[in-house]
């Protein structure tokens, strides 16, 4: 297995990993240090830009740049200006919370959920949702500590998500045409005290989850049956994608989430962006049509 840090960023929590294709760049994000990413494997740059807000989610944009979800809700992004738009904050009236995991699925829409991030016992107040392409919003999930795990079928036929404040991975029916969901049930229990953060899903139709606070990085097939696990250099996987000309790297951000030097002995690149050969290909997210 072929692991590489390809930028030792010391990411304070590092996230939202998602391929351009047309750029041949992946583009990630660090939530508490308040950056976004773009990464040249060719070149190795890494260029940077600071957001005002933490940000939650980046997705690419059919008319140019990016659109993502900061504390207050969703935003438009042009690299070229630095310029953040806001869209909508369907959470104005909610200051314990800010907005986490999220991506387009594969018909163009937008989906963010947000997080109980405040001092306390966490509360279900975030929630998931969905921005069409006219830009009006729809609270899809409710009820959840901490929104993760997103992702969809070669087929858009299923959807998974995760609360992290759970070992539940969920699968739901999901409309294509619609983007409706329905029939929520278990896709994956996890062991222990596993969690589930970012994920992806391969050609192939496994769905790819990272583990933090393990290192690890798990496959599991369409049916939930636990595949493959890899164990990375480091402890705290946050969010992954295959990316690469081919498809066939799977990036994954990592984390030091502000603990101590005295922590990370023994381990390599903490919070460092790493490229993994895992022996599959990946499939590209359009991009948001709104």
């Amino acid at each position: 297995m072929d692991i590489t840090c390809v930028v030792d960023a010391r990411a304070v929590l590092g996230e939202s990993t998602l391929w351009d294709p047309a750029g041949q760049v992946l583009w990630w994000i660090d939530i508490y240090g308040k950056t976004i990413h773009r990464f040249n494997p060719v070149t190795g740059a890494d260029d940077t830009w600071e957001t005002p807000e933490y940000p939650g989610c980046i997705g690419l944009r059919a008319k140019g740049g990016l659109v993502l979800t900061m504390v207050s809700g969703f935003y438009f992004f042009d690299p070229a200006t630095g310029t953040f738009t806001p869209i909508t904050d369907p959470e104005a009236n909610e200051e314990r919370t800010r907005f986490n995991d999220g991506k387009p699925d594969r018909q163009g829409r937008f989906w963010s959920g947000s997080m109980w991030d405040a001092p306390g016992q966490a509360e279900p107040l975030g929630a998931l949702y969905r921005m069409d392409a006219d830009l009006s919003v729809h609270k899809m999930i409710e009820g959840v500590k901490c929104c993760n795990g997103l992702a969809w079928s070669p087929d858009s036929k299923v959807m998974y998500f995760s609360d992290s404040h759970t070992r539940i991975i969920r699968a739901y029916d999901f409309d294509a045409v619609t983007g409706d969901i329905e029939n929520e049930r278990v896709f994956v229990e996890l062991e222990g005290k596993d969690i589930c953060d970012g994920s992806t899903v391969d050609a192939e139709g496994c769905y790819w989850a990272t583990i933090p606070f393990t290192g690890k990085v798990s496959r599991y097939d369409p049916a939930g049956k636990h595949m493959q696990t890899i164990m990375l250099p480091t402890d705290l996987p946050t969010c992954c994608e295959f990316g690469g000309k081919d498809l066939d790297i799977l990036y994954v951000t990592t984390a030091v989430l502000r603990r101590p030097d005295s922590h990370f002995v023994g381990q390599s690149n903490p919070g460092g962006l790493f490229a993994l050969d895992v022996g599959v290909k990946g499939l590209t997210l359009p991009a948001f049509k709104g």
